[in-house]
């Protein structure tokens, strides 16, 4: 292979392919992503104090986040549709800066990995949270979504520092 990692996404034509994973051992497997998004003061306010007229802005992107993960397979074209074990949504506020990072913690025992069910767990709350509160705030930012972690699998263990 002359050292360059052989592709496994595209077929003998050149065209995409789901992986064929089926010769994978099952494995436990965990991953978490992280993403923030930035308020303004009032807007931010609002949310901490759960004075939102649409509700419980981070309740709703709680569950948002969670339904988001479950779904990843559905919406991502080359996405195994995987067996969840669990899936958790946290939030950080940041008084200083009006910001509310998300943490999304997914685990499955499988064949493949989840990343990607983590990193829309986390996209998915970040957008519920811009929907909430855009009737308030229209230049909401949803930033710095990236792995944070994973763990398990072929690759091992993966943690990137802190942005």
């Amino acid at each position: 292979m002359d050292g360059k990692k052989e592709f496994t996404h595209f077929n003998s034509e050149g065209r995409a392919k789901m992986v064929d994973v089926s010769e994978k051992d099952q494995t436990f497997r965990q991953a978490t992503a992280c993403g923030k998004v930035y308020l303004n003061r009032e807007t931010y306010e609002l949310v901490v104090s759960k004075g939102m007229k649409k509700g419980d802005v981070l309740q709703v992107a709680q569950v948002a986040g969670i339904m988001g993960a479950k779904k990843t397979s559905e919406i991502i074209p080359m996405c195994h549709p995987i067996m969840l074990m669990g899936v958790d949504i946290e939030f950080q506020l940041n008084d200083e800066e009006n910001s509310i990072k998300i943490l999304g913690t997914t685990k499955c025992k499988g064949e493949t990995g989840v990343e990607m069910e983590a990193l829309t767990a986390v996209s998915v709350a970040a957008l519920t949270i811009y929907d909430m509160c855009k009737a308030i705030q229209k230049d909401i930012v949803i930033d710095e979504i990236y792995l944070l972690e994973k763990i398990g699998g072929k690759s091992g263990h993966y943690h990137k520092g802190e942005i």
